[in-house]
């Protein structure tokens, strides 16, 4: 819901203010349409929904995986694709996972989003139309920008975002952030007041291989990302997490976990090992090699767990985002299957 817009239309016809915060309370709290504020007259919620659209995103497609987990295909006004998860887990968390971006500008080489072709940044009711959707489904109480696009690119949407999830029921201390190290955004967080978790994506031990996976890392060097990161730490006192995605034969050596542990302090970072969810460019770590670089890791003082993977069977796991009707053919192999 577009409440600037919303707020615009309401002053138009000279309605008092309370009537923005009366559709506002209730869309937070799940309301399916204008319909169901009844606390509005009727005449006002016909005019609105005639004026105002109560969602910025066309709900496309809908799919449900074995263990709950769910994926939404939206679409903008404009026609960009954008797909956002919410993912259920038995201790009763109900996290959505939001797209900041429709595609990704920076072609990172594992992941099924940097196949698409860049649409725009989202806007911040764009990105909390994506919550909404989840919250008349289900209460949500966790959300992560883990989805489609760099969230740090288009950090004031996010943040826009971010302000309003609280009356949804997710808290800024329940929300974290990922980046793959775009070090503007970054450097621009560390001023954020909201206490929102950061998440590095990181992947490798070492700029060279990074590079390879990652070519952002060739404008913004693992030494300048662990240094704000380093910074971020200092002035929160909150550990930020890493996310290292596990490729078989490429970044997965007991070698590289010991070079891992070198490279990061664990009183700083607490490691998140990330199954790969197949996308066509690499196979993913066997159980046994993961669970020996995890062993490095423990020996070594580290916070160290294994994501639980979620949504595979309806490619909505971690890199798998890629929007069907958004795809894109990559140069030397298929396009990624979502």
């Amino acid at each position: 819901m577009d409440l600037t817009l919303l707020e615009a239309r309401l002053a138009a016809r000279g309605a008092p203010g309370y009537r923005l915060r009366q559709v506002w309370e209730r869309t937070a709290r799940g309301a399916s349409g204008y319909e169901a504020i009844t606390t509005l007259p009727s005449a006002l919620r016909r005019e609105l929904a005639g004026e105002v659209p109560f969602s910025t995103l066309e709900l496309v497609t809908e799919s449900q995986s074995r263990d709950g987990t769910v994926k939404a295909l939206f679409r903008t006004h404009d026609g960009h694709s954008v797909e956002a998860v919410l993912m259920r887990y038995r201790d009763g968390r109900r996290s959505v996972c939001l797209s900041s971006q429709s595609g990704c500008p920076l072609t990172c080489t594992f992941c099924a989003t940097g196949s698409m072709r860049f649409g725009r940044n989202l806007t911040a009711w764009e990105i909390l139309d994506q919550a909404l959707h989840f919250r008349r489904l289900d209460g949500v109480d966790h959300c992560v920008f883990m989805g489609m696009g760099e969230p740090l690119m288009n950090l004031d949407a996010v943040l826009g975002a971010c302000r309003y999830l609280p009356d949804i029921g997710v808290t800024p201390r329940r929300t974290a952030v990922s980046t793959i190290g775009w070090l503007p955004g970054l450097r621009r967080f560390l001023e954020v007041e909201l206490p929102i978790r950061l998440a590095l994506s990181l992947h490798a031990p070492n700029d060279a291989l990074r590079s390879r996976l990652m070519p952002v890392n060739d404008r913004y060097p693992l030494h300048d990302v662990l240094a704000a990161c380093r910074e971020y730490h200092e002035r929160r006192r909150r550990m930020v997490f890493v996310e290292y995605v596990m490729l078989a034969g490429v970044n997965d050596r007991p070698a590289q976990a010991r070079e891992l542990a070198a490279l990061l302090d664990p009183r700083i970072y607490k490691v998140n090992l990330i199954p790969y969810n197949p996308t066509g460019a690499y196979d993913g770590s066997p159980p046994a090699a993961i669970a020996a670089f995890k062993s490095v890791l423990d020996r070594r003082g580290f916070s160290a767990t294994v994501r639980l993977t979620r949504g595979r069977d309806i490619e909505a796991a971690c890199g798998q985002l890629a929007a069907a009707s958004g795809r894109t053919s990559v140069a030397g192999r298929d396009p990624p299957a979502g």
